[in-house]
């Protein structure tokens, strides 16, 4: 990780941005990696509930977070807080991550596993009060690509605008594996994003979402 990554950054407007790292780490380690996280963490496939419904998650998930954070909950779900020393080749990831973001401070990490195309999350932003109003998210991906989306919220003035000017209100990108991406500024105030469902995409893929969950005294 001793040379200088190559990154492309995508202005979103009003405060939000986003980073994108396509070769952030070695394809060897990254293999290596890849077949820790798929045989060594702990997953579990959770039921949680939107609108009200109950449902099987659709993607193995677990939680990293520093000891005596505020508790994680999201769609009714309270996931079990591992401690960042039973896995150490995480501690490598995220010494990584810091490295190549000066100034961040992660202290959680949520893994997904999404065993095949048909595994995905939908429309969603990370806006969750512990992450506190401009969070700074990266998101480190293994294995198979998949194609990642972005799309501004709706509001009352967009449904008037040309559909010209629509277009710049999505965007796409394949995260590769061994790739970065990093949300900052208000992109979880202004944006949606989702990981869609694709019957083409073959083979697992893992991603790594590190974020900074803010102390109970924040």
């Amino acid at each position: 990780m001793g040379e200088k990554m190559s990154r492309s950054t995508l202005d979103l407007g009003n405060g939000s941005e986003v980073i994108y790292f396509e070769k952030f780490l070695p394809p060897h380690q990254s293999w290596d990696w890849l077949k820790y996280l798929d045989e060594g963490i702990p997953w579990t496939r959770p039921t949680i509930r939107v609108y009200g419904r109950s449902l099987t998650q659709p993607r193995d998930t677990c939680y990293v977070a520093s000891e005596g954070l505020p508790e994680l909950k999201y769609s009714g779900y309270q996931p079990v807080v591992h401690l960042w020393d039973e896995f150490p080749p995480l501690k490598d990831i995220l010494k990584a991550v810091h490295e190549a973001l000066p100034g961040s401070r992660f202290n959680s990490l949520l893994l997904n596993r999404y065993k095949d195309g048909s595994d995905y999350v939908a429309w969603h932003s990370d806006d969750e009060k512990l992450y506190g109003p401009t969070p700074e998210i990266a998101s480190v991906s293994f294995g198979r690509e998949r194609e990642f989306l972005l799309k501004k919220r709706p509001t009352r003035s967009s449904k008037v605008e040309s559909p010209r000017g629509r277009s710049k209100d999505k965007h796409s990108f394949m995260l590769k594996h061994g790739s970065l991406l990093v949300m900052k500024g208000y992109t979880q105030r202004d944006w949606l994003h989702s990981v869609p469902k694709r019957a083409s995409a073959l083979g697992v893929r893992i991603n790594l979402t590190f974020r900074h969950v803010q102390s109970s005294g924040c």
